[in-house]
């Protein structure tokens, strides 16, 4: 697959500047109830995700016993959950993934991959429903085993008491890593993201590689959107990088109060299901 985009930054025309500025905003001192509940989380997430954490949740995860269910009947089961990590939005989780494809599919109509990969990103969050807690699901990603970079969210006030910020062999900005190792041998912080890649591993989907690394990195701000991190990354990191900062735009800015007709859009996205994550998944 050749790594060109259709349209030059089609995102950049559908989204005014003045808009993109409502959007992530994480505010420490505000007190309505939807900062209090992201501050939460990310203090929960920021304190708890150390090493030995991800190691084990990825073990219990990986073991693909936890039900098994097509990829629209996981969709519905998003419809029970509203991501806490969230400032922007407050609705449930399905209505952003329709949201997030249909803008990809109207800049990039050839694209079918790319419009299927923006409906399922958030799929690992079905991990909630299965009883783990949302901090340990949902929200920006990060490495873990080497330092935590200014640009993780809240990084002043929420790491303080993460034992792996006290352990010498994880507390350096090299960590138990190497220079230039690449992404796949980076331990992150556990969540959607790392979980649902391994589940569409797992299944032998037929989405390219640019699909799946959008899907298990687009979480990772700190890398993508700020710039951090790159000496973890290799050559091949850097080519799929563009591919996950044009997913990021589509990501954010399509987020909107304004639920789509969703019955009218199934038929389209089943029949890439079909395509590409055909059949019966194990979660």
């Amino acid at each position: 697959m050749e790594n060109t985009f259709i349209i030059s930054n089609p995102s950049e025309l559908c989204y005014p500047e003045n808009k993109k500025k409502k959007f992530r905003e994480y505010n420490a001192k505000k007190d309505d109830y939807i900062q209090k509940r992201v501050r939460e989380t990310y203090k929960q997430m920021h304190t708890n995700q150390t090493v030995e954490f991800a190691r084990n949740r990825k073990a219990y995860w990986t073991k693909f016993d936890k039900g098994r269910m097509t990829i629209m009947e996981v969709l519905e089961k998003l419809n029970e959950l509203v991501d806490e990590s969230d400032p922007d939005l407050d609705i449930p989780n399905n209505f952003h993934g329709f949201q997030t494809a249909e803008k990809i599919r109207k800049a990039y109509p050839e694209l079918d991959w790319f419009h299927l990969t923006g409906l399922i990103h958030d799929l690992g969050k079905v991990m909630v429903l299965f009883g783990e807690p949302q901090w340990a699901v949902v929200g920006d990603t990060y490495p873990l085993g080497c330092s935590f970079a200014d640009s993780v969210i809240y990084h002043n006030i929420t790491f303080n008491e993460n034992l792996d910020m006290k352990d010498i062999r994880y507390n350096t900005k090299i960590g138990m890593y190497t220079e230039q190792c690449g992404l796949e041998n980076v331990l992150m912080s556990w969540g959607h993201d790392e979980y649902l890649y391994h589940v569409l591993v797992n299944h032998k989907t037929s989405l390219p590689e640019e699909a799946l690394y959008i899907i298990r990195f687009h979480s990772f701000f700190p890398w993508h959107t700020s710039g951090d991190y790159n000496y973890l990354c290799n050559d091949k990191d850097m080519a799929m990088l563009p591919w996950v900062k044009e997913f990021s735009k589509f990501d954010l800015y399509s987020k909107s109060k304004d639920v789509p007709d969703v019955k009218s859009l199934l038929p389209y996205y089943q029949s890439l299901i079909d395509k590409y994550i055909p059949g019966i998944v194990q979660w």
